[in-house]
């Protein structure tokens, strides 16, 4: 039987936690992601917070599979009470073919946006202007991990549904790698983003390959996990 968006997310974290070094810093990880605090965990787990904390913390001993299949099935039970929107993201990022430290969010729009929303999301900079203000869905990718394991196939899939998006590259230096794919990857998105770099220190090529390619470029610095949370809230 083929398993659900849930039920492949809760065996990947548990997974992940059981074969933490660890476990406790590892479990901190999955529940800051979410969104959740130990407040509200211990709420679901009907367990006072103090307990939540020392997992956490390593002051309590790690906790046996029953514990960890426990908190993980209550971060999924909190996120299904808000909406299920970090199932969806998951399912949206296993279903276009990627693991999810590859591509952090895949997003298709309900309706296009223009650019500027966008970069206010991200409290992006714009650094060229491209030929297309617009966009209708993001992608946000891990570069290292996309440079490094994505062939020049597998990158198109990046698109998603439509070119008229962002690509959002995370972790970059001076942005070289990234623009570099941009060239030998036809078509190219709207709008290209690098996430950890600032101007003074981007590729100085960039610019020009961004308008020799006809694309939006930005860099912004925004804390990833915040810029993740309100580029979720887009149409």
């Amino acid at each position: 039987m083929t398993e659900t968006p849930r039920e492949d997310l809760a065996r990947r974290i548990a997974g992940e936690v059981t074969l933490s070094g660890e476990p406790g810093a590892t479990l901190r990880k999955w529940r800051t992601d979410f969104d959740v605090s130990q407040t509200e965990l211990a709420a679901q787990l009907d367990v006072s917070s103090s307990v939540i904390s020392d997992y956490e913390s390593g002051r309590r001993e790690s906790p046996g599979i029953g514990v960890i299949r426990r908190m993980v099935n209550s971060l999924l039970d909190i996120d299904e009470q808000r909406g299920g929107g970090r199932i969806r993201q998951y399912a949206r990022v296993l279903s276009a073919g990627f693991e999810s430290d590859i591509v952090h969010d895949l997003r298709e729009y309900s309706t296009t946006i223009p650019l500027d929303r966008l970069y206010g999301a991200m409290d992006a900079t714009e650094l060229v202007r491209g030929d297309d203000d617009t966009v209708s869905g993001h992608t946000v990718i891990d570069s290292i991990q996309a440079i490094t394991r994505l062939s020049s196939d597998e990158f198109y899939r990046l698109y998603g549904q439509s070119t008229n998006r962002a690509l959002v590259f995370t972790g970059v230096t001076r942005g070289e790698s990234p623009l570099v794919a941009m060239r030998v990857v036809n078509p190219t998105p709207n709008a290209v983003v690098l996430h950890g770099v600032e101007e003074a220190d981007l590729w100085e090529h960039a610019p020009a390959l961004a308008r020799i390619d006809g694309f939006s470029l930005a860099v912004s610095n925004r804390d990833l996990d915040e810029m993740l949370d309100d580029l979720r809230e887009l149409p």
